[in-house]
Order: C-alpha cells, then sequence, then structure tokens
C-alpha cells in the first residue's frame, strides 16, 4: 500500500514539476486577451470577422476552430498564427504580438484568463495542451 502511495505521489509530483497544464488552466492573462483583440481588428477582422464568425477565412470561435487544435499543444496553434498569418504578410508579427493573438483566441473560446501572460517561449507553448472540452474531474 505505501508503494501504491509513494508511485501516485511521485507521478504527481513529475507531472506538476514539468509544468503541464491545459487551455482550462488560466494560462493567459486577461489584459494580453484585450490588447490581442485590439490586434486582431487591425490584423485578422478582415478575413476572419470581427466576431470571429469567419468570411475569407475561417471561423475561429467556434467547435470547428476547437477540433482543429484539440490534443495538440498551445505551441502548435502558436506557430501557426506566427508563420501562416496575415495572410500575405506572414511573419510580420513579433513572438510577443502573437501570444496576444493566442490569448484572444482563448478567451474567445471560452477558456478561462489567470493572472500570467501566455509565454512565447515555444518550450513553455508545448507544455500547454490544447484541450476542446473543459476536463471533468
Amino acid at each position: 500500500m505505501k508503494g501504491a502511495i509513494g508511485f501516485f505521489l511521485t507521478m504527481g509530483a513529475v507531472v506538476y514539476a514539468g509544468g503541464s497544464a491545459s487551455v482550462w488552466d488560466g494560462v493567459y492573462a486577461a489584459a494580453q486577451a484585450t490588447r490581442g483583440k485590439a490586434l486582431f481588428s487591425q490584423q485578422c477582422a478582415a478575413c476572419h470577422g470581427e466576431a470571429l464568425e469567419g468570411k475569407n477565412g475561417p471561423a475561429l470561435a467556434s467547435a470547428n476552430f476547437k477540433a482543429d487544435f484539440d490534443g495538440l499543444s498551445a505551441d502548435d496553434l502558436f506557430e501557426y498564427v506566427q508563420k501562416s498569418m496575415p495572410r500575405g504578410q506572414a511573419g510580420t508579427l513579433t513572438r510577443e504580438q502573437t501570444a496576444d493573438l493566442v490569448a484572444f483566441l482563448f478567451t474567445s473560446n471560452g477558456f478561462p484568463a489567470g493572472s500570467k501572460e501566455l509565454p512565447s517561449d515555444a518550450g513553455a507553448l508545448k507544455a500547454i495542451r490544447f484541450q476542446a472540452a473543459k476536463p471533468s474531474i
């Protein structure tokens, strides 16, 4: 019995130490999402719509959007935006601007804000799981 308890405590510590989190754990700050919203209006709304409903580009606040990234990492979404957007001007956003935009996408899809800003570091972003559905306890 002691061995089983020790095993689970060790595994819990490993998961915690690894910094593994999901988009449901408040991985961005509300102020960051606000900055992202302003940037989205300037750089993205023409194709994706002010309400992220999709125009010439896909809807970004939808079940389909969540399904497309479900099971991936926040880094996968981040790098897609960083390397592909805005269309015709790919690669013009700074990593900080991309983090702000991703924070706005998170808030627009119902993921809760937290106290720390979403990082722009690939290693930290890879430790954040994109989960479409809120995990149940």
